[in-house]
């Protein structure tokens, strides 16, 4: 092997053959950027002899892995795929390719077992490995798995950058026996392998998602498409990009292929040849030359429909811009993860380092020391759209916490990072929480005292104009149970006064608790010495404190002024 293998790439590797020790398959959870397939290249030497299938679903991805695989392991590599066909006969000395690149369309293509698929042996493999696993839950990579396992010794393993699935269908448990090892996005940023993403939301009013339908778990593509391709939010994402990213290069997902393609125009409108496009019907060789010219920095952006989202591995992007909108965990990470590479130039110097302080170090004092992540905002309904907070944090924090770190980051003129950011909300909350706590604690307290004390006091005098009077005559009403009991707590005798008087009292009670003021009894104190009577039950509290512990006598300096003024 003539790749020195990273430390968390060796705890995969470790883990998987301990998973299949008892289980004939496993996952493996790493993000985009920190080599799944260099990590499947030592495990495939493990197994040689037996042979090794490799399933993909994209062109680019069957020949990325081709070339990673012979350079890690040394071993050859054969093409199953259109025009390239593997040999099945024995070749070189006797042997034939210990490992074969393919993807799933072509080896089901002619059924099940009936065409290119059938002409592999089972018996001769040891394991099937699916890239991008998370599309494994499809039919048909299911048919090429249930082809393979009729050899009882055969494992399989699947790599992805996120389990999760927009239809929620599990792939542990269900489709893979175990997960053998799972690597975060945060983990490999703070471990110096990936820059960090920072996060910048755009608010367009003219957007609404609240009308767009859920298809299989995500916003339907063709609803999408529309309020997308509106003119105002059209515009509204090209300027803002535009802005925001200033010279960086970058990538942008669009909601669907006419929207890639106006997108890219006007883009070109603020300066020409700054942007092109490409989707799944782009011709090969076009989308080669793009590529190309993205790479060699003659031009600045390149915005796509579903194509760039895995397979196009470029240090040079700095900048996503998301104006596909998703309700998918697993696609929103595959399309910030285009951006999180480090840059290339000090790519063989974070191999060769051994201390995670001193790579991000280099990372920081590189040409890419971070990267930035585009969000379009706007009314999105019932809809729960993924963004960074839920990349880099997840399940672990909750709803109301990601509600205000959207909120602060919405209100923020800079790119924000989310992890700090995190962290401040909930420092924020903790600290609200804890003073509610404290305050109904103390009112719990206080609130005991209270219930038997009475005395006939006459809070409402008949010429006092804080009061509206009642000009009716005195009926024989009577106070009901809970009226009664309620004067006693606040220390009034309900026998002392009469009906309406006592409703007035109750009155007051009522709109002393909602706007947190003194109580009756700290009001009657306040009255005796001169002091104004709505002020707030702590403010009451220090007034009484302080009068208590001068033998309930105002001091003389206070008498000679304004007794109304606060301490």
């Amino acid at each position: 092997m003539n790749y020195q293998i990273r430390d968390y790439q060796q705890k995969a590797f470790d883990a998987v053959f301990h998973e299949w020790e008892n289980h004939r398959s496993t996952l493996v959870v790493m993000p985009t950027g920190t080599g799944k397939t260099i990590l499947f290249s030592p495990i495939i030497q493990r197994i040689f002899p037996r042979r090794v299938l490799v399933v993909a679903h994209r062109n680019e991805l069957v020949w990325q892995a081709r070339e990673k695989i012979q350079a890690v392991s040394g071993l050859s590599v054969d093409i199953e795929m259109g025009e390239y066909k593997s040999s099945n006969q024995n070749g070189l000395f006797g042997k034939k390719a210990p490992v074969v690149v393919s993807t799933v369309q072509t080896l089901i293509s002619g059924g099940n077992g009936g065409g290119r698929i059938g002409k592999f042996n089972p018996n001769e493999f040891g394991a099937v490995i699916f890239d991008e696993a998370h599309h494994r839950i499809a039919k048909s990579w299911g048919q090429v798995a249930h082809y393979f396992m009729r050899n009882e010794s055969l494992k399989i393993l699947g790599v992805t950058a996120t389990p999760d699935r927009a239809d929620e269908e599990s792939l542990i448990g269900g489709v893979f026996d175990t997960l053998a090892f799972r690597y975060e996005l945060l983990d490999a940023i703070n471990d110096g392998w990936l820059v960090y993403p920072y996060q910048k939301f755009v608010s367009i009013d003219s957007l609404d998602f609240s009308n767009i339908r859920t298809t299989a778990g995500d916003l339907n593509g063709a609803d999408l498409a529309v309020v997308m391709n509106a003119e105002k939010n059209l515009y509204g994402v090209a300027d803002a990009t535009i802005q925001i990213a200033g010279d960086k290069q970058g990538i942008g997902f669009a909601s669907s292929v006419e929207h890639a393609r106006v997108l890219s125009n006007l883009f070109n409108r603020h300066r020409a040849g700054m942007s092109a496009w490409v989707c799944g019907g782009t011709e090969k060789e076009e989308r080669k030359q793009i590529i190309n010219d993205f790479s060699n920095g003659n031009i600045q952006w390149i915005w796509n429909c579903g194509v760039l989202t895995e397979g196009f591995d470029n240090s040079k992007v700095e900048v996503i811009s998301v104006a596909r909108p998703t309700k998918s965990r697993a696609l929103y990470a595959q399309m910030i993860g285009r951006a999180t590479r480090p840059d290339g130039s000090i790519a063989h110097t974070l191999n060769t380092c051994f201390n995670s302080s001193i790579r991000r170090g280099l990372i920081s004092q590189s040409k890419k020391p971070s990267a930035l992540i585009i969000d379009f905002v706007g009314n999105s309904g019932k809809h729960k759209l993924i963004s960074t907070i839920d990349i880099l944090v997840g399940k672990h924090t909750t709803e109301e916490v990601v509600e205000l770190t959207m909120r602060f980051i919405l209100r923020s003129k800079r790119p924000v990072k989310i992890e700090r950011t995190i962290a401040e909300q909930e420092e924020i909350l903790a600290k609200e929480k804890k003073r509610k706590l404290e305050e109904e604690a103390q009112k719990a307290r206080l609130l005991p005292k209270a219930i038997y004390k009475t005395q006939d006091i006459d809070l409402f005098n008949e010429t006092d104009k804080r009061v509206a009077q009642s000009k009716k005559l005195e009926t024989l009403k009577s106070l009901s149970p809970k009226q009664r009991s309620l004067l006693l707590k606040n220390g009034v005798n309900p026998d002392s006064v009469k009906f309406d008087k006592a409703k007035r009292i109750i009155a007051d009670i009522f709109r002393r608790y909602d706007g947190d003021l003194c109580s009756i009894a700290q009001a009657k104190i306040l009255e005796k010495f001169g002091y104004e009577l709505d002020v707030s039950r702590n403010d009451a509290k220090k007034t009484i404190d302080y009068i208590a512990k001068n033998g309930w006598q105002l001091p003389l300096k206070l008498k000679q002024q304004d007794s109304n003024e606060p301490f």
